[in-house]
């Protein structure tokens, strides 16, 4: 009755509004995963479709005085995540094209973005300040997908994917002192009188966060509040700082959240794992919420104020004023100009624009200045825009400039041995990319002398965080001689691979009850269940990991006949698609496929001629030792 009634223009209730907006957003969220497609088309799609494509979702009807607040709350959680994101250990380990994009290439950025939105969009300088500073950000929720579809090379990715993590809290600190600064000019009778309400305002602020950051980490630390709680604790005070600022301060608490994340991020918390996670899946969430409330907002009125003007600005948004940024802040360094071309031409704008504008917007149009009801639907139009056009266009882009890797995703191969070098060898001359990682490097000799990548040092310290580039990698398989480690490998980084993307070996008394370990810990058993100790023993009998391809005659099941001993690992699909073999997966290898199995060496010809001549012939070409 409830669809009926709003279909007819009657309000939704507000119970059916919530479910309706989670609906939306987490949908659209899993599909694009499944379809593997930025998620904020599908959620921009979507919100549209309910809200003034059919008219069925109101948010300021169905929802009603609620909605604004709600927006507050939600952009000041994304805000204080941001500030999360912003460690500064992590930037001064980053790659000096990385702080160039930052230091340099955030106030260029914002100035550059300025100028275009006064001189070609037609906004006042007040409109144009604030929307300057949030356009800084490129949208890491965004970039993150682009660049897995895209599989580009190492050094490029690294710095679109860093810029858009550091630059995220960034551009929003600037558009919330620009914002700062709008307000107090509008409301001050004097240049003199609205500094010293931007100065003061700004230090409380700036203070309230820091000293809110401070109790939390020593609280954290000496132990005061329970494990249990620490999460709710969090989210209880950034609620209160954030409430507390803005009533006291002249709507600064976007600003004091964001000083609060900051510090957090950078004291040091044996915790900030859990709470990062956490705030992630908080973040998600309630960015899915206010993207699909803010699309559904949108109406036929605020769409029309969008004009050849605003067609005119993307356009120099995106073949202007980005590559000016890029260009001058990597100028004098020793970025190739290819990779600074792909940069240039690559800024996929994401949610945070959407949300800190829609925020900014209204409460501009509040203080007085009226084309600041433009920045919501312009805003809008830059993320669609720069998605569906990055979305095509990266890959080839960077196919052209010779900076475009293979189409399957990488495997990380933790523990150097004889058989990680063997296995990943294998991979790689199928052009599927690869990593060999060990704290030793003495073990990570073998994969050395073959020209494998490696990384000498632990893969879950905070070294790899910058030096490896995960994004290009989709599993992780942990070889070392270690059961535990190996499982600690596994555990970590199954949220950000997904469990059925993380291998290792088996564990010592695996099957036993008493040693077995819950399903939440752990991966993926490989390699046929053998462990390391077995493996080592094959491989210092000469076996080794091959590949051997099947044909429309040659099939899986003759495969098996003819290597009864061999234990398969893997499953490709040139150019197409990799498939880890668990122990207890199935092959389902079909014809034009490749078969990768850790396999005796290879007798005589004679003695080893599959069935018929024409057979051998095939399994010689195809066999990659």
């Amino acid at each position: 009755m409830a669809i009926d009634a709003a279909t007819a223009g009657e309000a939704l209730h507000p119970v059916m509004a919530f479910a309706l907006v989670g609906v939306l957003g987490v949908g659209a969220q899993w599909i694009a995963w499944k379809m593997r497609l930025p998620a904020i088309v599908l959620m921009l799609l979507a919100g549209l479709a309910v809200g003034p494509g059919l008219g069925f979702f109101d948010p300021e009807r169905d929802i009603g005085p609620l909605m604004a607040p709600m927006i507050s709350v939600a952009v000041a959680i994304i805000l204080f995540e941001g500030g999360m994101t912003l460690n500064l250990h992590t930037l001064r380990e980053a790659a000096l094209g990385v702080r160039r994009l930052v230091i340099i290439g955030a106030p260029v950025g914002w100035l550059a973005s300025a100028l275009a939105l006064h001189y070609v969009a037609g906004l006042s300088w007040a409109s144009a300040a604030v929307f300057g500073g949030i356009m800084i950000v490129t949208g890491p929720t965004v970039i993150a997908p682009l660049l897995r579809q895209a599989r580009l090379s190492q050094r490029p990715a690294q710095l679109l994917q860093w810029e858009a993590i550091v630059n995220d809290p960034i551009g929003a600190l600037a558009a919330v002192l620009a914002f700062e600064v709008v307000l107090i000019g509008a409301a001050s009778s004097t240049l003199g009188h609205a500094v010293w309400e931007m100065l003061v305002g700004t230090t409380l602020a700036t203070l309230l966060g820091l000293v809110a950051g401070w109790l939390l980490s020593e609280g954290f630390r000496r132990g005061r509040v329970p494990e249990y709680m620490k999460v709710p604790v969090l989210f209880a005070v950034l609620l209160m700082v954030f409430a507390l600022a803005d009533d006291i301060l002249h709507e600064s608490g976007l600003l004091a959240v964001t000083i609060m994340g900051f510090y957090i991020a950078n004291a040091g918390l044996p915790s900030y794992t859990e709470l990062r996670r956490f705030k992630e899946h908080a973040t998600i969430l309630l960015v899915s919420g206010v993207f699909i409330l803010l699309a559904a907002s949108m109406n036929l009125e605020r769409l029309s104020m969008l004009n050849w003007r605003s067609a005119l600005f993307i356009v120099v948004v995106i073949l202007l004023v980005r590559p000016f940024t890029v260009l001058v802040s990597l100028a004098f360094t020793n970025v190739p100009m290819r990779e600074r071309l792909l940069v240039a031409f690559t800024g996929p704008r994401g949610v945070v624009l959407v949300a800190v504008a829609g925020l900014f917007s209204d409460r501009l149009v509040a203080a007085g200045i009226d084309d600041a009801a433009v920045l919501t639907p312009l805003a809008f139009a830059l993320v669609a825009a720069t998605v569906v056009l990055h979305g095509f266009s990266l890959r080839p882009l960077g196919r052209l400039l010779g900076l475009a890797g293979s189409h399957i995703p990488g495997v990380i191969f933790v523990g150097g041995s004889q058989f990680s070098t063997s296995f990943a060898r294998a991979l790689r001359e199928h052009d599927v990319p690869v990593l060999v990682a060990d704290a030793n490097r003495a073990k990570l000799r073998s994969a050395r002398e073959e020209g494998l990548p490696i990384y000498v040092g632990d893969i879950l310290s905070d070294g790899a965080e910058t030096s490896v580039e995960f994004v290009s990698y989709a599993r992780i398989v942990a070889l070392s001689d270690n059961d535990a480690y190996n499982t600690l490998v596994a555990t970590d980084h199954a949220p950000d691979f997904g469990r059925e993307n993380v291998y290792q070996l088996k564990r010592a008394k695996h099957d036993s009850r008493r040693h077995s370990l819950p399903a939440t810990l752990g991966g993926r058993v490989i390699c046929g269940g053998l462990r390391h100790p077995e493996i080592s023993q094959k491989m210092t009998a000469g076996w080794s990991v091959r590949g051997t391809p099947l044909t429309k005659e040659y099939k899986v099941e003759q495969w098996r006949a003819d290597n009864p001993e061999s234990i398969a690992l893997a499953e490709i699909e040139p150019g197409k698609s990799l498939r880890l073999l668990a122990a207890d997966a199935e092959l389902k290898a079909g014809e034009g496929a490749l078969i990768l199995a850790l396999s005796p060496p290879k007798q005589s010809d004679e003695a080893n001629e599959p069935r018929g001549e024409a057979q051998g012939k095939r399994d010689r070409d195809g066999t990659a030792d």
